[in-house]
């Protein structure tokens, strides 16, 4: 054993001349490793491939649009203010040699596309139900742009989310509160649909449907909000999700969380199913939180997205049902509670149904300085996962000057179109 990893460290360096780097990762590899070790008699091996570079790279950016986070960069700008900055979020992504875009097209049961039976968004006009004018269509836009520098399109979706915590706005006249407002659910200082409803879980693919029959997208690709993210009272305490009478009707039997689960799991599964439905090739993306559930692997700590946001991610893993799994890993490598090494080798360990990993980086986190960014890739390219993808596209981009983060990818792991 010593042996092995010995002869492997030294190939390592000999083949990058990165030093700090791989001694940095093997260091905490081998915490994580002596961690497992006083927990089990037979602690799994933790040995990732560090290879330089692959020869192919899924490199995935995110483009979020609620609450204008990256795009656009507020709202009311005109249909050419709107048109130029995502131009310019793909030139930039370009010299990247970014080769996928996850736009988020549905933040909240609203849309960012023409073809829509939904509101227009918030988020474009300032306005909900007002479509841009001069007209022009966001989602059909992106799409000829994206593939004209040889990028996918990914249609990044929210099944259950109405509205945000920032959103106060007016709804408009056909939005879900109206139209449906026994499916809407207020929960602290946010609105949700109630997953619990098989309606609803049925009007929601339904929408995602349509977007697939309409448009020329290359995938489908949802986050980690299914039930909502734990809320509290003004004095701290804990408030239950209002969704008690649902589950009177529909429990059968369940457990409360159990049948939350079990919602969420009949919803990723159907989606799967309605992505293979279409003659055409549509990838489905999965980003749930990256900690599946703490423990996981002993030494993990954390929010438990199993418990909380019912979200059984490891079982949609090895059922296979997407086509790419990206676990939100937004930890530096350094911190052993959350290792991001350690937790990006248990999901490996988990995929029994042999997708591709491509683990989530969080560019918008206090740790993430460049040299951080750089290490994570170099360790998910060690790991074979054959790509990443960047959350932040607004600080990775927007700035052409006074970028350390852009250049330092650039003159990198980014430096060729690999």
């Amino acid at each position: 054993m010593k042996k092995y990893w010995f002869r492997t460290l030294l190939a390592s360096i000999s083949n990058s001349g990165h030093f700090i780097f791989y001694l940095r990762i093997w260091l905490t590899l081998a915490l994580g490793a002596l961690l497992l070790s006083a927990c089990h008699p037979n602690p799994p091996a933790v040995r990732p491939r560090l290879i330089a570079a692959p020869s192919t790279e899924f490199r995935g950016l995110w483009i979020a649009t609620v609450d204008n986070t990256d795009w656009p960069s507020q709202p009311g700008l005109s249909p050419t203010q709107q048109q130029d900055e995502l131009l310019h979020l793909l030139d930039r992504a370009g010299q990247l040699h970014i080769n996928a875009i996850l736009l988020q097209v549905r933040p909240s049961c609203d849309a960012l596309y023409a073809r829509n039976i939904e509101p227009w968004s918030v988020f474009l006009n300032g306005q909900a139900g007002v479509a841009p004018k001069p007209f022009y269509d966001p989602l059909a836009f992106a799409i000829t742009e994206a593939h004209r520098r040889g990028m996918q399109l990914h249609a990044w979706i929210n099944p259950f989310r109405v509205r945000s915590a920032k959103d106060h706005s007016a709804p408009a006249a056909n939005s879900i509160e109206i139209r449906h407002p026994q499916w809407v659910r207020h929960y602290g200082n946010i609105t949700w649909l109630d997953p619990g409803l098989p309606e609803v879980r049925d009007y929601s693919l339904s929408v995602i449907a349509d977007i697939i029959s309409r448009y020329n997208i290359d995938g489908i690709h949802i986050d980690d909000y299914f039930y909502p993210y734990p809320q509290t009272d003004p004095a701290g305490h804990a408030i239950d999700f209002p969704d008690h009478d649902t589950f009177a009707r529909h429990g059968r039997g369940q457990s409360l969380a159990d049948w939350r689960r079990s919602n969420i799991n009949d919803f990723v599964h159907r989606l799967f199913l309605l992505t293979k439905s279409t003659p055409r090739t549509i990838r489905l993306g999965i980003s749930p939180f990256g900690i599946w559930r703490p423990g996981n692997p002993p030494q993990v700590t954390g929010f438990d997205a199993y418990d909380q946001l019912y979200a059984d991610s490891r079982l949609w893993l090895q059922q296979g049902w997407a086509d790419y799994f990206t676990p939100q890993l937004y930890w530096p490598i350094d911190k052993s509670a959350q290792s991001f090494p350690v937790l990006l080798n248990w999901w490996q360990e988990q995929n029994s149904a042999h997708l591709p990993i491509y683990p989530g980086l969080n560019l918008a986190a206090k740790s993430a300085t460049p040299a951080e960014i750089e290490y994570q890739i170099r360790t998910a390219r060690g790991f074979a996962c054959g790509g990443e993808i960047l959350f932040g596209a607004a600080r990775l981009l927007r700035n052409e000057t006074n970028n350390p983060l852009f250049e330092h990818l650039q003159q990198t792991v980014f430096k060729t179109g690999q």
